[in-house]
């Protein structure tokens, strides 16, 4: 609730865009040269030329709202048919997203030269899968029981297709930051979490995914991927944080363009928490059905002890969640106080990190009230997902009406073109 109660202090307007990477503002040519007008700077192209990979982080927020509307633990018919209308929101945003997206470097090859090699907006490439994983989450909710097997199958092949490409994004962008050797302690912030993080969102789909698929072969064979993928997520995150402790402790918090920042470190504990509740009670789940069509069933797989195993595997999956539930309330908690006491702040991109990183940490906390049947679990869930749901209101019209004015489009990485590319021309 405080976080809401800080954004009554900032505005809408649009922060300066020269030297800061997160921020939004009028592209501008290097100090000394010459007018770089062109049609490139005009109408449907600079919209195309200018649209960042941080755009994708508002299918993200827009997913995970309709997965909160969507699992309410007191939840009415009407307010999943609200869920139901973000999810159809959300994968208009992701095909159209994605469609401007490839034509931005089918149109202008040179700019995926220039925006690899930046070092915060490469980063946001790792917000494609995440943004995919929240549409086959509710891919699983409302269109699997509505239709049946080949609605399971769809959500699992989009999952396998997620996994890889998040797998892709822990790799080679966390290399390409070490390669080009960009970035230094005092600027280092959370962002870099971005391409990591997918590894956990999968994770957690996956337990999500495995839970309606008829095959138990597809099922173990998804919980092994899935595990695989929670380990990577976890771990690399960890490893960031403890970087991002360092810089916190010997360069105070980041600037106001990037103060928003401070919430993603939630996301993994959060996201982390969720999926491993998740995978282990589908782990459960398989054991009690004896593993039929699995390795377990080629070993002579006994049978007798299968529920006992399966409940300590799901207490340990609800432990391992407590702790990461805590975990995120203490980054939550430095968060809150870190955006109360910087009061005022431009908008930009970076405040759809208002909804993600809380949501997926309200996603916890509700799986944990299904968990343990506790009611203070439940109702933090209900006033989280409220919070989330108020603040995607405020960042979505912020950025409605910026999108329209047409201050949101800017892309920091072409200021790295040169003057030819910058002007249309081939080199």
């Amino acid at each position: 609730m405080s976080a809401t109660t800080t954004m009554t202090t900032t505005t809408c307007e649009p922060g300066p865009g020269a030297g800061n990477e997160l921020a939004v503002g009028p592209p501008s040519c290097p100090e000394g040269a010459a007018p770089c007008a062109s049609k490139n700077d005009a109408g449907w192209r600079r919209i195309i030329r200018n649209f960042t990979p941080s755009w994708l982080t508002v299918t993200m927020g827009t997913g995970i709202v309709s997965i909160l509307l969507h699992n309410l633990p007191y939840n009415t018919e009407w307010i999943r048919w609200i869920s139901v209308g973000f999810f159809a929101l959300n994968v208009l945003l992701m095909v159209s997203f994605t469609t401007i997206s490839v034509a931005r470097y089918v149109l202008y090859p040179q700019i995926w030269g220039v925006m690899i090699r930046h070092p915060t907006q490469s980063l946001f490439l790792g917000t494609f899968p995440m943004g995919l994983a929240t549409i086959i989450n509710m891919t699983v909710f409302v269109c699997v029981p509505a239709w049946g097997n080949w609605a399971a199958y769809l959500a699992w092949g989009l999952w396998w297709f997620d996994l890889a490409i998040s797998l892709l994004c822990c790799v080679s962008l966390p290399f390409m930051v070490i390669h080009l050797g960009k970035t230094n302690l005092a600027s280092l912030t959370a962002v870099l979490l971005l391409p990591i993080v997918p590894c956990v969102v999968a994770a957690a789909s996956g337990g999500i995914v495995a839970n309606v698929l008829p095959n138990p072969s597809h099922v173990q064979t998804t919980l092994i991927a899935s595990y695989m993928s929670w380990g990577i997520g976890v771990f690399f995150s960890v490893l960031v944080l403890a970087m991002y402790q360092v810089r916190l402790s010997n360069h105070a918090l980041p600037p106001r363009e990037a103060i928003v920042s401070v919430l993603l470190p939630v996301g993994p504990f959060g996201q982390g928490g969720f999926g491993i509740a998740k995978l282990t009670q589908v782990t459960r789940k398989l054991l009690l059905h004896g593993g039929e069509g699995t390795v377990m069933t080629a070993t002579n797989y006994d049978t007798t002890y299968a529920e006992p195993i399966g409940l300590l595997i799901e207490g340990m999956g609800a432990f391992v969640a407590l702790i990461m539930w805590g975990i995120g309330l203490v980054w939550l908690a430095y968060a809150v106080i870190s955006i109360a006491t910087t009061r005022s702040f431009p908008f930009n991109m970076g405040w759809w990190g208002f909804t993600f990183p809380l949501g997926v940490w309200v996603a916890c906390t509700a799986e944990l009230g299904s968990l343990l049947h506790n009611s203070f679990f439940n109702v933090t869930a209900m006033i989280g997902s409220a919070c989330v749901f108020l603040l995607w209101l405020v960042v979505a019209a912020c950025t409605t009406k910026q999108a329209i004015s047409g201050d949101m489009f800017f892309a920091p990485c072409l200021k790295n073109l040169s003057s030819a590319e910058r002007l249309g021309k081939k080199t």
